[in-house]
């Protein structure tokens, strides 16, 4: 595809020469071609505190935003027929905690052909490594186009960047032509996923006007900053609520749905399950192989909120809410989950709580962090809050994004 007159344009005219003293990873003139090669060296230069050059920035968003802007609003994600061991794994919100997204591949294996993921947004915000996740994210979607679909999240956006920390992430670690680029690539997300035409993936939820179809999803224009409000806003945002119909959001956007509205959806679009999702964790301990007995459930799985248990079945087992951030920026407590799906389509649920992080200022400003899996280094940044976006309620926390 062509970039005349994008703003892609004149990035490319001046992306950097590669400094004879840089070694880290090079992307390959055909990155698909390395399998696991370029991935596991990304991520092993990231784990050691180190950056990727911002050559290779560029061209892995360059790269990223013409493969987006073929495929569709809503994706068809099916598993191969002919293998009896096909399965798929789905997970959530990552937010910047990139030893936590390591923690899981270590847990279920890292994206190939026979090991498809899901990630269902919120890739960026709250967490210190947000360009660590993103960039390892967007390497496996160049590396196994087929084999890993990122959805969008609310915070897939250039006014939850300005707010919530990704974009001063960025313009440290880089500069602010590379924050214009992830802004560009963040728009063309797809925003929704059907798998095996029974179950939709969403981050948020459902939505405010009756009768959406799954037609009227794959003709959303995404291309753009989300809408305050429109079936593009309901997808990012909306929550579940206990009550039957719908009501207003906590959260000022979006809308609270109930048991009825999601039974309603489903039966209209012929699908045996919905799943809206959330993830970020590293982890110590797992629990494996919790799944639903209802073979004929159906069932939302989305994002979004915050789960004790890692995962919540409302909605008379219609919906999932799964979280795969333990103990939520540090302070939650709670445990993380994600979900892997078998030919049988029934939801297996792995739950696993946080590792424990040690640090201790060294002198000239630097971090040291210890974890069981490494030894890092970085330099100290400003905090964030780690109450901001949430209100106390019932004693807990709640989280407002």
């Amino acid at each position: 595809m062509s970039f005349q007159g994008s703003f892609f344009a004149d990035v490319v005219r001046g992306v950097a020469v590669v400094d004879p003293s840089y070694d880290g990873p090079r992307l390959p003139e055909d990155v698909a071609q390395t399998k696991p090669d370029f991935i596991v060296a990304l991520m092993d230069r990231f784990k050691r505190g180190k950056l990727l050059h911002r050559k290779f920035v560029i061209q892995i968003l360059l790269k990223l935003k013409e493969m987006l802007c073929a495929l569709p609003s809503l994706l068809r994600i099916t598993l191969p027929s002919d293998d009896p061991d096909a399965h798929f794994t789905v997970c959530g919100d990552t937010h910047g905690q990139f030893y936590d997204v390591c923690n899981i591949f270590s847990l279920n294996g890292l994206p190939s052909e026979t090991n498809p993921y899901l990630f269902n947004g919120d890739f960026v915000d709250r967490g210190s490594f947000s360009f660590e996740v993103i960039m390892t994210l967007f390497a496996m979607k160049l590396v196994y186009p087929q084999h890993v679909h990122l959805l969008r999240g609310n915070h897939e956006s250039k006014n939850m960047n300005k707010i919530y920390g990704f974009e001063g992430e960025v313009k440290h670690k880089y500069d602010e032509t590379v924050m214009q680029l992830f802004t560009e690539v963040f728009n063309w997300l797809p925003l929704a996923a059907v798998m095996e035409d029974r179950v939709l993936v969403v981050h948020g939820g459902l939505f405010s006007e009756e009768n959406v179809t799954l037609a009227d999803i794959e003709k959303i224009d995404r291309n753009r900053e989300p809408p305050e409000s429109g079936l593009m806003s309901d997808l990012m945002w909306s929550d579940p609520q206990p009550f039957q119909g719908r009501g207003p959001s906590k959260r000022g956007i979006g809308l609270s749905f109930g048991p009825d509205i999601t039974k309603s959806f489903l039966e209209k679009n012929n699908l045996g399950k919905l799943l809206r999702i959330v993830i970020c964790c590293i982890t110590f301990q797992f629990n494996s192989g919790v799944s639903l007995e209802n073979k004929n459930v159906d069932l939302l799985v989305r994002s979004h909120e915050v789960k004790d248990e890692g995962y919540l079945v409302e909605h008379d087992g219609k919906c999932i809410t799964v979280f795969s951030a333990p103990n939520y920026c540090d302070q939650m407590g709670n445990k993380g989950a994600f979900i892997r799906f078998e030919k049988d389509m029934q939801p297996r649920f792995t739950q696993f709580v946080a590792v424990v992080r040690i640090f201790a200022v060294l002198a000239g400003g630097m971090i040291f962090t210890l974890t069981p899996f490494l030894f890092i280094f970085t330099t100290i940044g400003a905090p964030a809050n780690p109450t901001d976006g949430v209100r106390r309620k019932h004693g807990r926390y709640v989280w407002l994004d």
